[in-house]
């Protein structure tokens, strides 16, 4: 039997808060039958293991009689669990209380009480109209049919067949208008996280295709809240693809507008870190520092104020890690990077597979950055070869080509003279079979390419300052550039050519910056 079978009850105990766990065993002590108890007892035994061994279960409970038959125990307590979980949550979704007003107006229909069912779903449809929730408007029609049906369409009218269609349609339009967005946005999404951020016109016109119907101005999206959430988080997301950073900042302003009129409940948590977190990283690549570091303390503010549920803080944990990282590393703040990093590491491995592969991959290649910059290699290894590792990135290749250029990299300050030429073979045959050589690759590869052919300390040196000469051509270049944003590639060579830590040469560059903007 698969592991994940056998564990699932522990994970979903290992996945309670204390007020569920508490809640849980309110709602099991008011049933006094053995079996009732013996689920509160092995509870706790599981609550309390670290890892799941069943043989320590059955030491612990030798003899009882509900081992007999554990498959069926584990299944009947997991569903219990299941019981107390969802009355615990009735009343914090909207969603839940409906299909609860639902179930309701069944109960009803079946005892032929057809008023006090008529009243519930009409109340039903209020709540679900408020929250502009269409797909259970669909389902109170239904039932409102079933109603008029009952009286043996002597009460119905036209007028109130008419209604009930009009009703349904728009409700039917709105589902539609969602699910196209959603499936313009999952297209966009998923050619983003394989590709990244487009390097050249064909592939913005490869983006441009995949929401193409979203850039109709003639077109109409927002027909309620949540479309027109989407709508805005689609585009964002589309004009940050193809390097329009100031047309996703203003369609993320939006959002940001949208959602801050909304009460918190955890769906409007999920999208406020989503809208902040994407808010806060443009507008710092845009150079607005203090809107950026404003968006930041907003974020933090969220974190503190809602109680997340672990794919919440899931979310904040690698959200505000990964800007915590970037900011610092683009002020070349080394030294608060490291301290960031132990609470990072900490978080990834107590969360594990739980964190979705690609956000992993970030926050490990910054990992390794952080590593490299404080001089120690061996440890920006460790953590190149964790992502490079990793069977689930395979698909990706945005991530994993930078992350094979700073393993080559890495090699260098590590004088893997004889590992070298195989980790740039590999690393060249896998640009070239994914079509992802552009300028700048070319130039760093056969950088190394020369590198590791030289003998001569002077040469070296000529080598070096070739690749800061030519990297400095492609800093201006937006489809080049956008390497540098990964890893300052051109501050490495020049610490090397002039002989100064790359931590300096950062702090120098962005002060630089700050000057010129000013």
């Amino acid at each position: 039997m698969s592991s994940k079978v056998n564990e699932a009850l522990f994970d979903l105990i290992n996945s309670m808060s204390k007020s569920e766990k508490r809640y849980f065993k309110l709602m099991s002590s008011r049933h006094t039958i053995g079996a009732e108890n013996n689920y509160v007892r092995l509870f706790d035994f599981i609550d309390k293991q670290k890892s799941y061994v069943e043989d320590d279960l059955f030491k612990a409970f030798n003899g009882e009689a509900f081992l007999n038959r554990f498959s069926i125990t584990k299944k009947r307590l997991y569903d219990h669990i299941l019981a107390s979980l969802d009355s615990f949550h009735t009343n914090g979704s909207i969603e839940a209380q409906l299909f609860k007003m639902l179930h309701s107006a069944d109960i009803l229909f079946e005892k032929s009480l057809y008023d006090q069912s008529r009243r519930v779903l009409r109340s039903a449809e209020k709540l679900a109209v408020k929250n502009e929730k269409p797909e259970i408007l669909l389902l109170v029609s239904k039932k409102q049919k079933r109603l008029l049906e009952t009286s043996g369409y002597l009460e119905i009218s036209n007028k109130n067949i008419q209604e009930l269609f009009e009703k349904e349609s728009e409700s039917i339009d709105s589902i539609q208008v969602y699910n196209k967005i959603w499936t313009i946005k999952s297209k966009l999404f998923a050619h983003l996280s394989k590709k990244g951020v487009a390097r050249s016109e064909e592939e913005i016109g490869d983006y441009k295709d995949v929401c193409i119907e979203l850039l109709d101005e003639n077109a109409i999206w927002t027909v309620n809240i949540e479309t027109t959430y989407l709508y805005h988080h689609t585009l964002s997301a589309y004009y940050y693809a193809i390097g329009d950073l100031e047309n996703s900042l203003e369609h993320l302003k939006v959002n940001l507008e949208h959602i801050n009129t909304k009460s918190v409940n955890p769906i409007e948590a999920n999208k406020k870190v989503s809208v902040y977190t994407n808010a806060i990283y443009v507008s710092d690549k845009l150079g607005y520092h203090k809107q950026s570091s404003k968006y930041l303390q907003n974020l933090k503010e969220i974190a503190r104020s809602i109680d997340s549920n672990e794919d919440l803080a899931i979310k904040l944990f690698s959200s505000i890690s990964s800007i915590e990282f970037s900011m610092c590393l683009k002020k070349g703040d080394f030294l608060t990077a490291q301290r960031i990093s132990q609470s990072v590491e900490e978080k990834l491995e107590a969360y594990g597979d739980k964190i979705v592969p690609i956000r992993k991959a970030f926050l490990e290649f910054k990992l390794a950055v952080v590593s490299m910059g404080n001089g120690d290699f061996n440890d920006a290894l460790k953590w190149v070869n964790r992502i490079l590792n990793d069977s689930n990135l395979d698909k990706t290749e945005d991530i994993i080509g930078f992350t094979q250029l700073l393993d080559l990299l890495i090699h260098i300050e590590l004088n893997h003279n004889k590992l070298l030429p195989y980790s740039l073979k590999s690393t060249m045959r896998f640009f070239k079979t994914r079509n992802r050589l552009y300028g700048f690759e070319k130039v760093l590869l056969q950088f190394i390419g020369k590198l590791i052919k030289c003998e001569d300390r002077f040469e070296v040196e000529i080598i070096w300052e070739e690749l800061y000469n030519e990297l400095g051509t492609l800093k201006d270049d937006c489809f080049e550039s956008i390497a540098l944003e990964y890893f300052d590639f051109a501050a490495w060579a020049e610490s090397k050519l002039k002989r100064k830590s790359f931590d300096v040469v950062i702090r120098e560059k962005y002060n630089n910056n700050l000057r010129t903007a000013s």
